[in-house]
């Protein structure tokens, strides 16, 4: 009776491990890094604490943890100097890699949790952040009241 116990515990982590390896993709990863950035630039600046939970998220998450994390640093701060250098450039940037998990649910409703705990990350999930949060959703075609940001 363990041993099944054990068994079936082991097989259930092996498809976790399958299911998060069938989102690695770099389009993935800047689609969830792009709608951070947004987020997390939507009051005109990024705190540490949205940079942390970011990062947490991602190395907590057996979806996101697969990614190497110099490469998900690299690609958020790139993000992120966009958004200095131009803030209507660092949209466009970003809203393009979202919109490239379009009609792809599964995957862009977990872009969707990411950037709404970015959102609050900081303890206040005001009107700036919810309307960069509805901006996305709409833009993966997905419905923002299915995440209450409506």
């Amino acid at each position: 009776m363990l041993k099944d116990l054990l068994r079936q515990g082991k097989e259930k982590f092996n498809e976790l491990k399958t299911d998060a390896l069938k989102f690695k993709s770099k389009d993935f990863l800047q689609a969830v890094l792009g709608g951070s950035a947004l987020v997390a630039y939507a009051d005109g600046s990024v705190t540490s604490d949205e940079k942390k939970k970011m990062m947490a998220f991602i190395q907590h998450n057996e979806t996101l943890s697969i990614y190497d994390s110099g490469e998900v640093v690299n690609c958020f701060k790139d993000y992120i100097d966009t958004f200095d250098f131009d803030q209507d450039v660092g949209q466009a940037k970003a809203m393009q890699a979202i919109g490239k998990m379009r009609g792809k649910d599964e995957q862009a409703r977990l872009i969707m949790r990411i950037v709404i705990a970015i959102a609050a990350s900081d303890g206040d999930f005001d009107s700036k952040e919810k309307a960069v949060a509805i901006h996305i959703a709409q833009e993966l075609g997905l419905d923002p009241a299915e995440f209450e940001l409506s």
